[in-house]
C-alpha cells in the first residue's frame, strides 16, 4: 500500500465515514485514481460527502435462498447500501452491481424500496406462497439512519403483523425500539425475534470500525430493552476480527447474557472481491501496527485467501486459530446458560385479501 510510488493520493478518513476511497467497482471498464499533480492534489471526492437517496424499482420484495450457513431460506431488505458505513460489511461489494463504487458510494448513495409493503402483500397472498420466518435486513440493516425519517421497516413490519407472519430482524441500531409495540405483540404469538449485532465494547474502535451505527453500551441497552418486552433477542458477535477485537468475545457474551440475550453466534472476518482492499486501506490508516498481524490470520483462517465461500466453513473459517475461536465460543456459551432461541409459529399465518384485508379462513 505504498502511495509514493504512483503519486497517488493516500486514503482519506472522512467524519462519519467507514470507508477511505471510492475504489471503482469490479465490472466497470474504467479505473479512477487520485492524483498529485503538484498543485496541492485532488481528491477524488470532498472531506465530507453528503448522503443520496434513490428510488429501487425492483418488482419483488422477497429473496429466497439454499444457503446450509443461514437459518432462513428467504430475506427482505428495503434498502441498498448503508450508511451505518461498517468498514467491514460483507455487503459492500453489491453496490458494484449498481455501477457504483463498494466503498464511500455503498454509504453514501443508497436506495431504497417505496412500494415493497405492497409488493409484500401480493407474494404473501399468492396462492403457492407457504409461510416460513423471513429474515429482515439481512443484507444492509433495515434500521439505519435514513429509516427514521422513511419509516419503511415498519410498514413492512406492519405488514407481517396483520398477516401473523414470522420475522428475525438483524440490526445494530437503537431504533428498533420504535417499533416495540409490534415487536412484542407478535413475539407473544412466536412470530418475532431479534438479533443484535455487537462487534466491540470499546467505543473508540466502534467509532472508527462503524461510524454511524449505535455506540456499544447503547445496543446493550436495546437487547436489555427489547428483552423486557417479551422478545427473543439473540447477540451476534460480528464480525469477529482476529487480532483487533477477538480478545472480547467473552465479554460481550457475558454483558449480552446480563441484558437478557437468550441465544449468541459469532461470525468470523469475511473479505470478499473490493472488501479485500477497502478493509486493507481502514487497517493500514487506523491500525498501522497491527494490519500486517490482522491480514496474516485472515488469510490463515481462509486457507491462504482473503476469503472462501466455502459452505459450512464460511462463517467460522478452518485451521487451528478458527478452531480455538470456535472452542472459546462454545465454552463461554454454556458457562453462560444461554437456554436457546425459541421457535416460530408459522401455522398462524394468515395470508392477505386483495383491499387489504386478512383471510381468516383459508
Amino acid at each position: 500500500m505504498n502511495h509514493d510510488e504512483h503519486n497517488t493520493l493516500p486514503p482519506q478518513a472522512r467524519k462519519g465515514r467507514g470507508a477511505l476511497s471510492n475504489r471503482t467497482g469490479r465490472f466497470e471498464s474504467a479505473t479512477k485514481e487520485a492524483f498529485d499533480d503538484g498543485w496541492g492534489g485532488l481528491d477524488e471526492l470532498p472531506a465530507r460527502v453528503p448522503t443520496t437517496l434513490g428510488v429501487d424499482t425492483a418488482k419483488t420484495v422477497i429473496t429466497y435462498n439454499q444457503s446450509p450457513d443461514v437459518p432462513f431460506d428467504r430475506s427482505i431488505n428495503p434498502y441498498r447500501g448503508c450508511e451505518h458505513g461498517c468498514a467491514y460489511c460483507f455487503a459492500r461489494p453489491s453496490h458494484a452491481y449498481l455501477g457504483l463504487s463498494p466503498g464511500l458510494d455503498f454509504e453514501t448513495r443508497l436506495f431504497y424500496k417505496p412500494d415493497a409493503p405492497e409488493r409484500l402483500r401480493e407474494e404473501l397472498g399468492a396462492r403457492r406462497y407457504r409461510a416460513a420466518p423471513i429474515a429482515l435486513g439481512i443484507n444492509t440493516d433495515a434500521y439505519q439512519p435514513v429509516e427514521r425519517r422513511l419509516g419503511l421497516t415498519r410498514r413492512i413490519l406492519e405488514v407481517l403483523q396483520e398477516t401473523r407472519h414470522p420475522v428475525s430482524i438483524v440490526t445494530k441500531s437503537a431504533l428498533i425500539e420504535r417499533d416495540l409495540d409490534i415487536l412484542a405483540e407478535m413475539a407473544a404469538d412466536g412470530l418475532a425475534q431479534v438479533a443484535i449485532s455487537i462487534t466491540t465494547l470499546k467505543a473508540d474502535l466502534a467509532r472508527r470500525l462503524e461510524p454511524r451505527a449505535a455506540a456499544p453500551h447503547r445496543r446493550l441497552q436495546t437487547v436489555e430493552r427489547l428483552a423486557a418486552a417479551g422478545i427473543p433477542v439473540l447477540v451476534l458477535v460480528a464480525p469477529l476480527i482476529p487480532m483487533l477485537n477477538d480478545e472480547e468475545l467473552e465479554k460481550i457474551l457475558s454483558e449480552s447474557r446480563k441484558a437478557g440475550a437468550v441465544d449468541a453466534g459469532y461470525v468470523l472476518l469475511r473479505l470478499p472481491l473490493e472488501l479485500r482492499e477497502l478493509f486493507g486501506e481502514w487497517l493500514y490508516t487506523h491500525e498501522p501496527l497491527k494490519a500486517e498481524r490482522v491480514l496474516y490470520r485472515i488469510f490463515e483462517v481462509r486457507g491462504g485467501k482473503a476469503y472462501d465461500s466455502t459452505f459450512g466453513t464460511r462463517m467460522t473459517g478452518t485451521g487451528e486459530y478458527a478452531g480455538l475461536l470456535g472452542r472459546r465460543f462454545r465454552l463461554a456459551y454454556k458457562r453462560l446458560a444461554f437456554p436457546g432461541s425459541p421457535g416460530f409459529d408459522s401455522d398462524r399465518f394468515r395470508p392477505p385479501l386483495p383491499g387489504g384485508q386478512t383471510d381468516l379462513f383459508r
